[in-house]
This record gives structure tokens, C-alpha cells and sequence, in this order.
């Protein structure tokens, strides 16, 4: 595997895109954990407003519909603040495998899933499929070119 490219071998399954987002909570679609072993979330926070704070975790449900949606256990990024400990233009990774979702309850799908609270804040999220269980991995559409 020495001659294969990064991008043969991860795709881009989802994302919260780049924007100055305000107070509220922003969702990927839902991603089916039978098509990659494990995903990648890289939350990416640019300059939070006064006082803002970023949550981000992962979510399952038994579809792709988002039926029975409910939260992964353990699957929570720390808070991210403006104030204090400032956490602006940071980035964080939040790591899932296909294992760690609630399967003997018929969960197979999951989503990430960030809330920006109490003010306007520059924000971003890109899902990673890892592990391709059939083939090289399918890019996302929002990718719009891949340079070898």
C-alpha cells in the first residue's frame, strides 16, 4: 500500500460547512457504519463571539432517517469557550468505531451533531470514513476536486 493515496484509502462522508454560524445546533446527515469500520469527526472552531461555547458529539439512530435518534455514550468533545480558558481557532477530533454504537438495540447509522450557544461564532466540521469495508471509499459531494 505504499504507492495508494491518502484519499483512496479516507473520503469525506460529511460535514457541518464553513460559515459564521449563530446560536443554534448543527447536524451532518447520517452516516452508515456498515460502509466504513470507524469515522472521524475534525471539528474546526475559528473566532467565537463573546462569551460563545461550542459543544460537538456523535449521535446514532436505527436509519438513515434518523429513527430513535439518541446520543453515543462517551462520544462528547470538551466544551469549547470563548471566555476563560479561550478555545477560539482550535480544532478537535472526536474518534468513533462501528463497535461503540448501541448495535444489539438496531442502531446502524450516526451523525455529528454541534451546538454553538450564545453568540455568532466561525465554525466547521468535516466527517471522515475510515476504513472502507467494500472497496476504495466513495467521496463525499461536497468534494469538489482530488490532486494526486
Amino acid at each position: 500500500m505504499f504507492n495508494a493515496l491518502v484519499s483512496d484509502q479516507v473520503a469525506v462522508v460529511g460535514r457541518i460547512k464553513p460559515d459564521a454560524t449563530t446560536a443554534n445546533t448543527y447536524t451532518s446527515g447520517w452516516i452508515s457504519l456498515a460502509t466504513y469500520g470507524a469515522l472521524l469527526a475534525v471539528i474546526m472552531a475559528g473566532d467565537l463571539g463573546s462569551s460563545a461555547t461550542v459543544d460537538a458529539k456523535f449521535q446514532q439512530a436505527k436509519d438513515g432517517a434518523g429513527t430513535g435518534a439518541k446520543d453515543v455514550t462517551g462520544k462528547a468533545i470538551t466544551q469549547m469557550t470563548q471566555g476563560g480558558t479561550d478555545k477560539s481557532n482550535k480544532d478537535a477530533l472526536l474518534n468513533i468505531r462501528a463497535e461503540e454504537i448501541d448495535r444489539p438495540g438496531g442502531f446502524t447509522h450516526v451523525r455529528l451533531s454541534v451546538t454553538v450557544a450564545t453568540a455568532t461564532s466561525d465554525l466547521a466540521a468535516i466527517i471522515l470514513g475510515i476504513n472502507a469495508r467494500y472497496g476504495p471509499p466513495t467521496q463525499g459531494a461536497s468534494v469538489d476536486q482530488t490532486v494526486a
